[in-house]
C-alpha cells in the first residue's frame, strides 16, 4: 500500500465528507472520510484536468 498523505476532510451539505491525498509518486487519491483504506486513485494531472471542464 502506498504512503498516502491525506488532507483534512472536506464536508459538503449533510454528512458527505471526503478526503484528498497524494503520494510521493505523483498519484492523487480520494476517499470517503473514515474509509481511507478504500479509495480511488489517478494522477494529479488527470484529476486537475477533469475538474477544469
Amino acid at each position: 500500500m502506498p504512503e498516502i498523505r491525506w488532507e483534512e476532510p472536506f464536508c459538503g451539505e449533510g454528512n458527505n465528507c471526503f478526503r484528498l491525498g497524494t503520494d510521493a509518486s505523483g498519484n492523487a487519491y480520494i476517499a470517503v472520510a473514515g474509509q481511507e483504506e478504500t479509495y480511488l486513485t489517478d494522477t494529479r494531472e488527470a484529476l486537475q484536468s477533469s475538474s477544469a471542464e
